[in-house]
């Protein structure tokens, strides 16, 4: 059983629909993993990790209900499986496939946890998961800033992609248990802060640093305020909607994973304008917040920052943010990973996937020719140092993660070369 911190890196598979749906941002195309996802893997490697956040594409793997192609999977889930890397298995990263249509479709919750439960029969060695990913950004992005998916720009659609992004978060973790029951699963959600610019703000600061927390709220089943209660059910929530999710939470299962990026601190102006504000608290005192709110281990699960023109930025923030990870965790948080994100350089992330401009984002550990950049070099040495130290601070705050080779069940064995390999089930 590997115990110790976890240090991580993950793999970009963020795929939402921009223009109506017309076209899907994928960026495990646009990075070049489904041609080098072997090189990747090789390169987690390198780094001298052994945990990766990373999943197969939703809109190519769940053709239907109960209809999968599992091809891609099953060779990249085999070779992690050889090299015995834990993955951090992310099922839905920001868009679903063009059949579900969009966060608004009532039925998803139910589909998803099919589909969960069906990736969980097939990868049994698989034991941490983030079912969705940052919940709370993809609703945002897709209902109130009008930018992915639905594009829409209400409370109303926002409420409902809410409710149903958590559902089918609570019923994925429910049924990947009933195959894995030590499944372990690891929220990865954005971390945000609203600061008020005057006195006239501080009331619409103060619904937005109440808002921030609805994903999480539902998803542990903590009873929201009652401003926030008002607000889910003027916009389309049930009651008993509310209840299924303070009677279903897997709190008991859950690290929180959070994200802390320079774009997660925001001003928020006298009429509810909101606009970037940059690092001010940073992220060892957001992270407290959400905490003393949930009570839960943290795992830091995404931060990057671009290579600017000296080159060095990155390696700073780097060692900035690990810093802020040790001073959370020596005030007695259980703080239990730590996440550069991503493996390698992004693609559109400048405009948030809103435009299609091919802009290549200098924020991987590696470039996108496969190179190692400077913050890679300088995380791969940071690993090195800390990772022996770490796990001997606290024996209580070990995490019970199984290695793939530890695996006790049964694995069926895929052999890239069968026909039968990348069969699609129905």
């Amino acid at each position: 059983m590997h115990a110790g911190f976890i240090f991580a890196t993950g793999i970009e598979n963020s795929a939402p629909t921009i223009e109506g749906g017309r076209l899907r941002m994928d960026e495990l195309e646009k990075c070049g993993h489904y041609k080098h996802w072997r090189l990747d893997f090789d390169l987690v490697q390198e780094l001298g990790l052994r945990v990766l956040r990373y999943g197969p594409p939703l809109h190519r793997t769940w053709l239907g209900p109960e209809r999968y192609d599992w091809e891609f999977a099953d060779l990249a889930f085999a070779d992690l499986h050889r090299r015995n890397i834990a993955p951090i298995v992310d099922l839905c990263h920001f868009g679903v496939p063009d059949w579900i249509g969009n966060f608004q479709n009532p039925d998803f919750p139910e589909l998803f946890a099919g589909y969960a439960g069906a990736f969980a029969q097939r990868y049994p060695w698989v034991q941490m998961y983030t079912p969705i990913n940052e919940m709370w950004i993809c609703a945002v992005f897709s209902t109130l800033y009008g930018w992915w998916n639905e594009q829409l720009r209400t409370d109303a659609a926002f409420v409902t992609a809410i409710k149903h992004l958590v559902k089918a978060n609570i019923l994925a973790m429910h049924a990947i248990l009933k195959v894995r029951p030590d499944a372990l699963f690891i929220q990865s959600e954005s971390t945000e802060y609203f600061h008020a610019e005057s006195p006239d703000a501080i009331g619409p600061a103060e619904i937005n640093n109440a808002r921030r927390f609805l994903a999480l709220d539902l998803n542990y089943g903590r009873r929201v305020d009652s401003d926030m209660y008002e607000y889910l059910l003027d916009n389309g929530m049930q009651r008993e909607e509310y209840h299924f999710f303070l009677q279903h939470n897997l709190k008991h299962h859950c690290i929180m994973g959070n994200d802390y990026y320079q774009t997660n601190e925001h001003y928020v102006s006298a009429d509810g304008m909101t606009r970037a504000a940059g690092e001010i608290f940073g992220y060892a005192v957001i992270t407290h917040q959400y905490y003393n709110r949930y009570r839960l281990p943290v795992m830091h699960t995404e931060t990057n920052l671009c290579q600017g023109p000296a080159g060095d930025e990155a390696v700073y923030w780097l060692k900035k943010e690990w810093a802020n990870v040790l001073r959370v965790r020596n005030n007695g948080v259980p703080l239990i990973g730590f996440t550069w994100y991503s493996l390698t350089d992004q693609v559109d992330w400048d405009s948030a996937l809103r435009v299609n401009a091919g802009n290549v984002n200098a924020l991987g550990l590696f470039d996108l020719e496969r190179r190692i950049r400077p913050v890679g070099v300088a995380y791969r040495e940071l690993v090195k140092a800390w990772e022996a130290v770490l796990p001997t601070k606290s024996i209580c705050l070990q995490v019970p993660v199984v290695m793939p080779h530890e695996f006790g069940g049964e694995i069926t064995s895929i052999d890239p070369e069968s026909p039968a390999s990348g069969a699609i089930q129905g």
